[in-house]
């Protein structure tokens, strides 16, 4: 007992929050979020393990109930459980259950996280301690993660720039792959779904093996989806009428392969994994949406199979190598992250004149006349830690340090060629005055610089190209270069006098306006829009204030996370009185600008335990956003979540036989009204769903086997998502859906 204790508290010593948190040992939001339970921590032990095992994992449980007392952020973390239980057709999809998590959907596959209401490059995504960089900017453009292979997700609600550096204003995604195996021999799991809105059918393979102290594994997963039916037959894309198939939105199906393969040594001290992997999506459209002509759109050709997927669409291929280095020595640990990832993006389209584009594509040019544009994005990663344990006092060092090189192609421009270098170094101590208070200070310096190159149209604008001068090709981007540097603090506090614990953060975070916000000049053919970025823009600041109280009983948890946020040059796309007829059919131009902005808001997430079969549970969030200057001075923000809240009611049966831990659980959702908008976008009607959860673990021959079912939308409900990537064509959210999932570990 002794030997096991000690053991304990000296790999609690030798390893960081975070990297216990990404292990799945911290339980930052209450048992019903990191578990997909609503049990107490003693309920998640297998009950198959000898009692030294059982003492270990309670235990482990125990010193993480303490150890999310150690952070003076808002945090949630979650476990695969509750991504296989609320699995949704992607990542974010998956996690929009957790209060203060919201996602823009861009059809049934693919999404992105908004954290408190503010998303794209205001959040940061980091994959195995590497920050996650694609064509986050765009709101079609979704995240490049295979959600089978994240184990382990933990979501940091506010700033953390003093951390992870720029693009963390506003929240981080940190997402970890399990961790390795800690026995001899070979092993596995088989994940199988299916979905009946979209017809969805994939699933997921992972092996793994250990020999001493090497380890390898390697996943695989595929799927393949329809066009996804909404509960209505006709939609007004801009005034103009189109009448949908059997319900069918056209052209939004699509297909994923992702592959994912690790090799490591785990020493006494020394710890290296190496993991490389791919993730490749292919997905459509909505045809009657994108581009400007919808009217020209062939809906016989489109709606003759629902599984095909024609122009539009896009081609998405994201590679990462990552090698994580760690040394643990007495009261020191070091860890070192190295990363190279390439995001190739390509979207592909009818080609369409309009202004002065000549009527023909001419057949001289580099790519294909299909090829509206193209990005190619080359990211060079390095993160360094050391972290300290001297008595009261817990010291983390760390630098970091990114290249990107962004290339560009095809026919449509939106933003020019960029290339950027960035690098940070902070300090962050953590002082235990004492068993119940612990204080937390952080400061980092960050330096940035970034070159945009020009860009020359390809057509001259004039009406007669045969009597074009060179000054008839116009600039639609200059080169400049711009430097960037910011100077970052936090300040928290951590108090736990008993079953109730009081924390409290109060810090700066920034971000750096990326290369679309600096230079974007084109036609947005997705919001039939010109966007036009401002080469001035500073860099975004943001002042926030923190604070949590929790509640932590035998049969009552409670959780309440308010914020206060203060942005005196937010960056936004502000629509003006301007029209474009250069490149497009009079597109109303929008102008990037800054504006002071104001908001406040919170989570609250309640669980009671009424007995050892029935729970309850509560979650709801709230966020306020208005502008303080600037042309939309009395305003909002655009993609402002309305106020949202789920009641929760979950039953567990008693009977085992053939079932293992089986439940039953009824979600009932209600979402305000969202009056509080931004032109161009529109009031969105409150709306109420039901979805119906239930599963159990099945003995199968012998074998194990995880059963999940859902059903989402379970009545079939006609309403509009306000953060949804095609709200602005008043297009429903998806129908009835029941999805499927089978989990067996061998």
């Amino acid at each position: 007992m002794l030997s096991l204790l000690s053991t304990l508290v000296g790999l609690v010593q030798l390893t960081s929050l975070y990297q216990i948190a990404a292990d799945g040992s911290l339980n930052n939001s209450g048992s019903s979020i990191i578990s997909g339970y609503s049990t107490s921590a003693i309920d998640t032990i297998p009950s198959d393990t000898s009692s030294t095992v059982e003492l270990e994992e309670f235990l482990l449980i125990d010193l993480a109930y303490q150890l999310r007392n150690e952070e003076s952020n808002a945090l949630d973390i979650v476990k695969q459980g509750f991504i296989r239980e609320n699995r949704g057709g992607s990542l974010m999809k998956s996690l929009e259950r957790i209060p203060g998590i919201s996602n823009i959907g861009i059809g049934s596959g693919a999404s992105k996280p908004l954290i408190r209401g503010l998303g794209f490059n205001q959040v940061m995504v980091v994959e195995n301690g590497i920050k996650h960089e694609g064509q986050q900017w765009g709101a079609d453009h979704g995240l490049e993660i295979d959600q089978y292979a994240a184990d382990q997700v933990m979501i940091i609600k506010g700033p953390a720039s003093f951390k992870y550096g720029s693009d963390a204003i506003a929240g981080v995604v940190d997402i970890r792959e399990k961790a390795p195996p800690s026995e001899n021999g070979i092993g596995g799991t088989v994940d199988l779904g299916a979905k009946s809105n979209n017809d969805w059918l994939g699933g997921s393979v992972n092996i793994y093996t250990r020999k001493n102290r090497w380890f390898a594994d390697g996943r695989i997963t595929y799927a393949s989806y329809g066009d996804f039916r909404v509960p209505t037959d006709s939609v007004f894309v801009y005034d103009f009428g189109v009448a949908l198939s059997d319900h069918h939105v056209r052209n939004t199906a699509g297909k994923e392969f992702n592959f994912t393969g690790r090799v490591g040594y785990i020493g006494d001290n020394v710890r290296n994994i190496f993991s490389v992997s791919k993730v490749s999506s292919k997905s459509g459209f909505f045809a009657n949406a994108h581009g400007l002509e919808p009217r020209q759109v062939d809906t016989g050709l489109h709606d003759r199979s629902n599984r095909d997927i024609l122009l539009p669409y896009q081609e998405v291929d994201h590679t990462k190598y990552i090698n994580k280095f760690s040394y643990a020595a007495g009261d020191n640990l070091l860890e070192v992250d190295l990363g190279y990832q390439r995001n190739d993006r390509k979207e592909w389209s009818q080609y369409v004149n309009h202004g002065f584009m000549p009527p023909v594509f001419p057949s001289e040019m580099p790519y294909p006349s299909t090829l509206e544009r193209a990005f190619d994005k080359e990211v060079f990663s390095l993160n360094v830690r050391d972290e300290l344990f001297l008595d009261k006092h817990m010291l983390s060092f760390g630098a970091s340090a990114e290249y990107q090189d962004n290339a560009i192609g095809g026919w449509g421009f939106l933003i020019p060629e960029f290339k950027q270098f960035s690098y940070g170094l902070y300090a962050v101590e953590k002082y235990k005055v004492n068993p119940r208070l612990q204080l937390t200070g952080a400061l980092r310096y960050d330096h940035s610089r970034i070159h945009v190159y020009e860009y020359q149209d390809w057509f001259p604008s004039v009406k007669d190209a045969s009597q074009a001068t060179e000054s008839d090709y116009l600039y639609r981007a200059v080169d400049f270069k711009r430097n960037f540097q910011s100077l970052v603090w936090s300040a928290g506090f951590n108090y736990v006098p008993g079953d109730i614990s009081f924390k409290g953060n109060l810090g700066t975070s920034f971000r750096v306006p990326i290369a679309k916000e600096l230079a974007a000049n084109g036609v947005n053919y997705h919001y039939f829009r010109y966007e036009r970025g401002n080469a001035d823009l500073s860099p975004e600041r943001s002042f926030q204030l923190d604070l949590g109280v929790e509640l932590n009983k035998e049969l009552v948890k409670l959780s309440i996370s308010p914020f206060v946020n203060y942005f005196p040059n937010y960056i936004y796309l502000n629509p003006s009185f301007e029209h474009d007829y250069l490149y497009g059919a009079g597109n109303q131009i929008f102008n990037y600008t800054q504006s002071e902005v104001f908001r406040y808001g919170g989570e609250i997430s309640a669980t009671y335990q009424l007995d050892t079969h029935w729970s309850f549970e509560l979650l709801g969030e709230y966020v306020y956003s208005h502008q303080l200057s600037g042309d939309k001075k009395g305003f909002t923000l655009p993609f402002s979540p309305p106020p949202s809240g789920i009641v929760n009611v979950t039953y567990r049966p008693a009977f085992q036989r053939h079932f293992s831990s089986p439940y039953i659980a009824l979600d009932y959702r209600l979402t305000a009204r969202q009056n509080n908008i931004v032109p161009p976008e529109k009031v969105t009607p409150g709306y109420q769903l039901v979805n119906l959860r239930l599963g159990s673990e099945l003995s199968v021959a012998g074998q194990k086997v995880n059963v999940d079912l859902q059903i989402q939308n379970l009545f079939n409900t006609k309403y509009l998502n306000h953060t949804s990537f095609y709200r602005l064509i008043d297009l429903p959210e998806p129908g009835r859906n029941i999805a499927l999932s089978l989990h067996y570990q061998f």
